[in-house]
C-alpha cells in the first residue's frame, strides 16, 4: 500500500539555524537546508534522511527521538565532550561517570544520550545484531 523506499522520519525545533550549526559543525552530519531554510534534512547515508522542522510553540520531546549505532561507545562519547556535547543522565538508568549505560544481566546496548540545541533527545549506542 504505503512506498517505503523515501519514507523518511522528522521531529520538531524552535531554533533551525543553531540546530544546523550542531547537526554540521558539531556532529559533521550533512545537513541541507530546504524551503529556504525553513527545514533542515539531515542525510544519513545512501537514501537515508530526517527533516528537521521550524515549530514556534516547540517542547522538547521526552524520549529519544535520534539514534546513532557506532562501534566504540565510549570513543564516541569521548569526541562528543571534546566537542562540547554535555551528555544527557537520566533516572532508572545506572549510568557510569561518562555518562553511559552498560548492558545489565539481561543483555541489551551499550548507550549514552546527549541533547541538540533545542533539547531533543539523541542516542549513540553499541551497533547490536539484529534480532532472530
Amino acid at each position: 500500500m504505503l512506498a517505503t523506499d523515501k519514507a523518511y522520519s522528522s521531529f520538531a525545533a524552535k531554533n533551525v539555524a543553531a540546530e544546523k550549526r550542531f547537526y554540521s559543525e558539531t556532529l559533521g552530519l550533512q545537513v541541507n537546508e530546504l524551503y529556504g531554510g525553513q527545514l533542515l534534512e539531515l542525510r544519513l547515508g545512501a537514501n537515508k534522511r530526517v527533516l528537521i522542522y521550524q515549530k514556534d510553540d516547540f517542547t522538547p520531546a521526552t524520549y529519544t527521538v535520534l539514534n546513532f549505532p557506532v562501534p566504540d561507545v565510549d570513543a564516541t562519547v569521548d569526541e562528543l565532550v571534546r566537542r562540547g556535547v554535555e551528555m544527557a543522565r537520566f533516572d532508572g538508568f545506572d549510568q557510569d561517570e561518562k555518562g553511559i549505560a552498560r548492558p545489565g544481566p539481561n543483555g541489551g546496548p551499550t548507550l549514552a544520550w546527549f541533547r541538540d540545541p533545542d533539547g531533543n533527545i539523541l542516542a549513540v549506542h553499541s551497533d547490536e545484531p539484529p534480532p532472530d
